[in-house]
């Protein structure tokens, strides 16, 4: 199912807090050192098309998840989202954030070509009546792409969408082209 909850410019928004995040913040994942330098995460366009509203489960689980270090940790899992796209049905495990809030950390088709290899993670909104939407247009790159001291978690076993994500963050690269 498709969601009517395409926000163009608060996509936009998101993401200009976000390059200034990369570009500014103590904690950002890039190096103090290649900070001046950066321009900017390099973007999809936004696309209506990239927003999914499916069912959501709720289960309580540990999950082994692999890492880009090639560790494998336990993470809490805290449901099931099923999504349809392009008429491929998925049932992909979400992850508790820490935060409050839950992730997918996703594979597609675009990975190692003008996404990270190792897939992106983008939040998802659950709401009271088993709904789950994914918005694919704020899926990011993990920390690991700009700086490989970070340890990150990779895409769980049945995470990956057999076509292209087209939306979101796209590989990051430190020089030009």
């Amino acid at each position: 199912m498709k969601s009517t909850r395409f926000d163009r410019s608060a996509i936009l928004a998101e993401r200009e807090e976000r390059d200034r995040f990369l570009s500014e913040h103590y904690a950002s994942p890039i190096p103090e050192e290649l900070r001046a330098d950066f321009g900017g995460a390099d973007y999809y366009e936004p696309d209506e098309r990239f927003v999914f509203v499916g069912s959501f489960r709720e289960v309580a689980a540990k999950v082994a998840v692999p890492s880009s270090t090639g560790t494998v940790s336990d993470y809490h899992s805290v449901g099931i989202a099923h999504i349809t796209v392009d008429g491929h049905s998925y049932e992909m495990t979400v992850l508790d954030d820490g935060d409050g809030g839950a992730f997918l950390a996703f594979g597609d088709a675009t990975n190692g070509r003008t996404t990270y290899g190792g897939g992106r993670y983008v939040r998802i909104e659950i709401d009271g009546n088993g709904n789950a939407t994914v918005d694919f247009n704020r899926a990011a790159n993990p920390y690991c792409v700009y700086d490989e001291e970070y340890s990150c978690p990779l895409p769980p076993a049945g995470n990956t969408i057999a076509g292209p994500i087209e939306a979101g963050e796209r590989m990051y690269r430190t020089t030009p082209g």
